[in-house]
């Protein structure tokens, strides 16, 4: 499930090199903005336990990768860290640097002083200090602008040289802006003018000429990587994109050189900066290990997802009662805003049942939207799309359709473009007025119009059908005992003037919502040839089951159905459907209303419409564990909103196929998440979206502050933080599983990129059994029976 790797530059020319590409693999991609989607902040440090990988980012980027003492102190003292879970946290550590009993671990978070990290420095950090130029700030905003421009994905009316490479793109840029010259950079157009000319001699060049080893390059470089903050990000995710179609791509490595030259052309302009320097490359060329305090602060975080996981293991004391033939089966998406809404839609009826499973239901659309061009991947980004889909009306709609797209898209850039801008306040501003009056009083519009029914492109026979739905249902843990009606419920969230938009949507869905896929599986599985098929695999459906689609609004907590071929015969069935959905939304409402700042029951909705709303709802924060199980494993117990659900029934699971795309699957998606809301919460500088008051989108693929600068990857402060405390407690994920360990532990050991998450602590495994938690996972794929257990 993870994507192989292909060569960013041949690692024959050089061991320099080499590094470069080392450290390339630790920059984390950055989604576009039209598909955002959670990605691990950590993704190329799972191989380091979270005590050398803050360590690791002390180095490179001034920032720490688990809360200050302060904040563990705090927790301490309102209980949040339980004494019991600071002892376990402690014991259970192996490193040799860790504190000696309990008093001293508190001692830690109570007594460290309060200090400003700073990364190793740059040679433009060692020049803003011996000059008096804020030299980071000038290399920040001029590769910035050209950045802008160079990545553009349709807003900009023009780009410096379209259809270039990143490297020779600068170069001729770089040539002809006279920033750097007027700041002081005396020679600077020159410099670059006589740089080499293929990025692979521009790095080998200023490497040499910075005293660089590959001892010491791989964290310089590293460094410098995280000095370009988003803009890595993007290339990275260019490189992502690539490497998925089995391709590679430079742009990553261009960036590097192009920064590179930056260094070279301040240490030979200041000369005197080369003491400094050089003791800089050779702390960069010492080991990264981990302090003491690294090691304490490591624990003091177990110790608070160990007060959490105590909390959930008194929870989950075993199954509830299922439903013998439920009127209404209902499949939502895993994520944990769903988790709410399930359980307040089975507290409606007793007859209700609930099921979890990804999204996108197992179907991996590639998508084309009505009356667009553009082809949607309607996946989870580890997966290539293996299904062609469109969405399209009667042929004189199509053009009109695609005849007033162009002329909105056309209108929106001729009002985004500098130089229209101010005439296009002019000519529309008192229109403009009267809309954001409306908007601001409720009056928008709260959905749009549905689009036309999906169908794939080419159509599949009779046995593709079957087998397509056979491995959904299977993985579904769903192939008896079906319902009168099987609700298929994707998942997005309307907001209104929020960039980040698709990062409320479904990331299942690569950052779409989950119409399309919910309303095409129900389509296949009503499908009379797919029934004669799936009951030869006996999979027997029985012939009343209606599979019907719908899409939960996660921030109005309003379901739409979509009547999609539903016999006219079945409207009862489908108003008794809807009245069950909104008593549920209602419920779910009032529960979500008293965490959102100064929402009531009956404002939650009319958040979505307000164009001035920085929280419209809290997306996934809070999110801290995931659950494979059967649904009475979970039915009728309170999780918050805070766990992932997926159904599973490990023992319908033949050779534990449908175990195994878990792990590789649901689980890693939601350990991006995960850590993108632990990032965004504990490194808000680094790897937050920063604040979305003063954002700015830029390119099409993303957000700055202002008006120029770095690009500003991960979730803006308002959506971790309610102004006056963090609404999201950073705790790595959870995830339990109701399998045999044995079962569990072959998964892991057949995918060892998955199971570094869990032997470095990135994530917690834990098994179930009946119910019950049966055993923790422990490094090395071995197994610790639980106290729960052993009481039983």
């Amino acid at each position: 499930m993870f994507i192989k790797h292909s060569q960013i530059v041949p690692s024959f020319l050089s061991a320099i090199l080499k590094a470069a590409e080392d450290a390339a693999r630790r920059v984390p991609p950055a989604f576009p903005l039209e598909a955002t989607v959670a990605v691990n902040p950590f993704l190329g440090q799972t191989e380091e336990d979270l005590a050398t990988a803050s360590a690791r980012l002390q180095r490179v980027a001034g920032v720490r990768a688990t809360r200050s003492g302060a904040g563990y102190a705090a927790a301490i003292e309102t209980g949040q860290i339980s004494n019991a879970a600071l002892e376990e946290a402690l014991s259970s550590s192996t490193s040799p640097l860790k504190p000696k009993d309990l008093p001293a671990l508190k001692a830690f978070a109570t007594d460290a002083a309060p200090k400003k990290l700073t990364a190793l420095p740059t040679v433009a950090d060692l020049a803003a200090e011996s000059t008096g130029h804020d030299w980071p700030s000038i290399i920040e905003k001029t590769i910035g602008v050209w950045a802008a421009g160079q990545f553009d994905r349709g807003q900009a009316l023009w780009l410096p040289a379209p259809g270039s490479e990143a490297f020779a793109s600068w170069r001729v840029w770089a040539t002809h802006d006279l920033t750097p010259e007027i700041a002081g950079l005396t020679g600077f157009c020159a410099h670059v003018a006589a740089a080499p000319d293929t990025t692979e001699r521009a790095i080998l060049r200023v490497a040499d000429a910075l005293g660089l080893d590959e001892v010491a390059a791989e964290t310089v470089f590293h460094r410098l990587y995280m000095d370009l903050g988003g803009w890595s990000q993007h290339a990275r995710w260019i490189l992502w994109q690539a490497e998925l179609n089995g391709q590679t791509d430079r742009t990553l490595v261009d960036l590097l050189a192009v920064r590179l030259i930056w260094e070279e052309a301040l240490l030979v302009r200041f000369p005197e900066l080369g003491e400094r320097w050089a003791e800089t490359v050779a702390a960069h060329a010492a080991p990264v290990v981990p302090s003491e305090e690294d090691v304490a602060l490591a624990i003091l975080q177990e110790a608070s997802e160990r007060t959490y996981q105590n909390g959930l293991t008194a929870i989950l004391d075993g199954p509830c009662a299922s439903p013998k033939r439920p009127a209404l089966q209902a499949a939502f998406c895993i994520d944990v805003r769903s988790e709410v809404f399930r359980r307040a839609l089975e507290g409606v009826d007793p007859a209700i049942e609930t099921i979890g499973f990804a999204g996108f239901f197992g179907l991996p659309l590639a998508h084309k939207a009505h009356c667009s061009d553009v082809t949607e991947a309607h996946l989870p980004v580890l997966l290539k799309p293996g299904i062609e889909t469109a969405s399209h009306a009667d042929a004189a709609s199509e053009q009109k359709a695609r005849i007033a797209a162009r002329t909105t898209r056309a209108w929106g850039r001729f009002r985004q473009a500098a130089v229209s801008s101010f005439a296009f306040v002019e000519a529309a501003g008192l229109f403009y007025a009267v809309k954001l009056l409306r908007d601001a009083l409720g009056h928008g519009h709260s959905t749009a119009t549905p689009s036309p029914a999906p169908h794939v492109v080419g159509e599949l026979d009779a046995a593709q059908k079957a087998d397509t739905a056979a491995a959904v249902l299977g993985a579904m843990s769903l192939t008896r005992n079906f319902g009168e009606i099987v609700l298929l419920a994707g998942h997005g969230g309307h907001v209104t003037n929020n960039p980040h938009e698709s990062a409320y949507h479904c990331g299942a869905c690569g950052g779409y919502t989950g119409e399309v896929s919910a309303r095409l599986l129900a389509a296949l599985l009503n499908d009379p040839e797919t029934r004669a098929g799936l009951a030869q695999k006996g999979i027997a459906v029985r012939e009343e089951t209606l599979f019907v689609a719908g899409l939960h609004n996660t921030t109005t907590d309003v379901v739409t159905i979509y009547e999609d071929g539903v016999p006219s015969g079945r409207s009862g069935d489908l108003l008794r459907l809807k009245e069950w959905l909104k008593k549920a939304g209602k419920v779910a409402r009032a529960e979500r209303a008293p965490a959102l700042p100064g929402a009531t029951p009956g404002t939650v909705t009319n958040r979505a419409l307000n164009w001035a709303e920085v929280r419209p709802e809290w997306g996934l924060a809070r999110c801290a564990a995931f659950i494979a199980a059967p649904r009475k494993v979970t039915a009728g117990k309170d999780l918050g909103g805070r766990s992932f659900l997926h159904s599973y029934d490990w023992k319908a699971d033949e050779g534990f196929a449908t175990l195994e795309l878990i792990i590789t699957a649901p689980v890693v998606v939601a350990s991006w998440i995960s850590l993108q809301y632990y990032g965004s919460s504990v490194m808000p500088g680094m790897f937050g979206g920063g604040n979305k008051l003063i954002h700015n989108v830029v390119g099409g693929i993303g957000v700055i502050e202002g008006n120029s600068g770095r690009l500003r990857p991960g979730l803006p402060w308002q959506a971790v933080h309610d102004g006056e405390k963090l609404i999201h407690e950073p705790l790595r994920l959870t995830v339990m599983i109701e399998a045999p360990c044995e079962a569990i532990a072959n998964v892991l050991e057949r995918h060892p990129e998955v199971r570094d998450l869990f032997d470095n602590g990135w994530l917690h495994l834990f098994a179930l059994a009946d119910g019950k938690v049966q055993a923790r996972y422990r490094p090395g794929l071995v197994w610790a029976i639980t106290e729960q257990t052993l009481a039983a």
